[in-house]
């Protein structure tokens, strides 16, 4: 069996038929509100039993209070024949006091705070203006054991889009992880090498998401023979050799990478307009395109730890107790997705995928 990706190719030379896994957690996710739920949540549900609620909507979900105000909504979409358990992130902005750290830290549904810089993808404006202002509230974050997550790019316009990653790492996280070692920071939705290393290096308390199309595609997928809009996301996909370096970082085995889809989706009039709108609606077909390149690269044997075990041990939550079955059967990802009147396309459209969940 091979998989051939649109900017390259790496062979598998065998593979099982089936493959049954610990029921797996999504730790990156973006929901949405409103109207969306009904149908984003369900999308999840099917195959993720937890998931990582981003919180930047509009207003931003700065409180514990507005935190669980959005998990009701979320509960309210879960079907009755699903189970779904969302762990909430909190936006970080310049004015997080110590006593929203110390509220957050109290509530079981409340999982870190997301660090945004100002500008750096949708519905960022509120997002942080200086990360080295922020240390007084890292230190109380370090204090009571409440994770920071991180979109880690700079935005200056006078950075390549490509090297916003590596700087941002080199400026403010290698500074951010050795002046609080305690402190647990995820390096969310990583897309190159640089990212990799560093998260490979650094103490424990430091790990990394990744998203299954930084490990299915590059920049050409992206801009060759015209600009993907479907597939543009930010982090901006890299080339090729920082893709083969997040697959070997995804299926090592180390449990410092686990599965983030940072499936964002958007209204395909938005998506498919000058805004561009950054994200991959991956909810419909996550697990089963992990599944593939994992069997592609010959790691299906590393699957389950990466979808299923580092996540929960990195947070300190118990692993899931049910399964999921994947089978070997090609099937053709859905070309639109319509829900209440409104139209999505979603990530790997109408193209195979070569594992399906059970039903």
């Amino acid at each position: 069996m091979s998989t051939n990706f649109a900017a390259g190719s790496f062979q598998a030379t065998h593979s099982p038929s089936s493959i049954t896994i610990t029921r797996p957690d999504d730790w990156h996710l973006h929901l949405r509100d409103g109207n969306m739920l009904g149908m984003t949540v369900p999308a999840t549900a099917r195959t993720f039993h937890r998931a990582v609620i981003m919180p930047n909507l509009v207003p931003p979900v700065t409180t514990v209070e507005l935190a669980l105000a959005y998990r009701e909504r979320i509960m309210a979409a879960v079907p009755t024949d699903m189970t779904f358990d969302p762990r909430m992130a909190l936006y970080l902005t310049q004015d997080t006091t110590a006593e929203t750290v110390r509220a957050a830290a109290q509530e079981s549904h409340v999982i870190g705070f997301k660090l945004y810089p100002a500008g750096a993808t949708t519905n960022s404006a509120a997002g942080v203006r200086s990360v080295a202002d922020m240390a007084p509230v890292l230190e109380v974050m370090q204090e009571e054991g409440v994770p920071l997550l991180v979109h880690g790019e700079v935005t200056e316009p006078e950075i390549d889009i490509f090297d916003r990653e590596k700087v941002f790492i080199d400026r403010y996280l290698q500074p951010i992880t050795e002046k609080f070692p305690r402190l647990k920071v995820v390096l969310e939705h990583i897309t190159t090498k640089d990212a990799a290393d560093f998260v490979a290096a650094a103490h424990d308390g430091v790990a990394a998401t990744l998203t299954p199309q930084h490990i299915l595609m590059n920049r050409n997928d992206l801009l060759v023979g015209g600009v993907h809009v479907h597939n543009y996301c930010l982090p901006v996909l890299k080339r090729r050799t920082h893709q083969e370096a997040l697959q070997k970082a995804a299926m090592s085995g180390n449990p410092k990478f686990f599965l983030g889809t940072d499936s964002a989706p958007h209204v395909r009039e938005k998506k498919e307009t000058a805004c561009g709108c950054a994200g991959c609606f991956s909810a419909f077909t996550a697990i089963e395109l992990y599944a593939q390149a994992f069997a592609a690269g010959n790691a299906l044997d590393k699957l389950e730890g990466f979808a299923s075990h580092f996540g929960a041990d990195f947070y300190g939550i118990p692993r899931n107790q049910d399964t999921i079955t994947l089978h070997a059967e090609t099937w053709q990802a859905p070309t639109i997705v319509e829900h209440g009147g409104e139209t999505w396309v979603p990530y790997w459209a109408g193209r195979d995928i070569h594992w399906r969940v059970a039903v």
